[in-house]
């Protein structure tokens, strides 16, 4: 199927307003409460993150979670 036979007449229009107001979630639960620390990581480490663009942070916590959630 090709993008033009996509019938898109049934879905509203998308307004700046409404990107104002969203959230991404990226299939994630209901957030808990964060706490800010000082971690030290490896420099090499910290720059592959980064080098993926923005919520480079959020994937930190992701890795951490799922490890331990792993280890319980």
């Amino acid at each position: 199927m090709s993008d033009e036979d996509i019938d898109l007449s049934d879905c509203p229009e998308i307004t700046p307003e409404m990107f104002a107001k969203a959230v991404v979630r990226r299939g994630l639960p209901a957030t808990k409460a964060k706490a800010q620390v000082t971690l030290r990581i490896d420099s090499d480490v910290l720059e592959w993150f980064k080098s993926h663009g923005r919520g480079y942070q959020t994937q930190i916590n992701q890795l951490l979670r799922a490890y331990m959630e792993a280890h319980r």
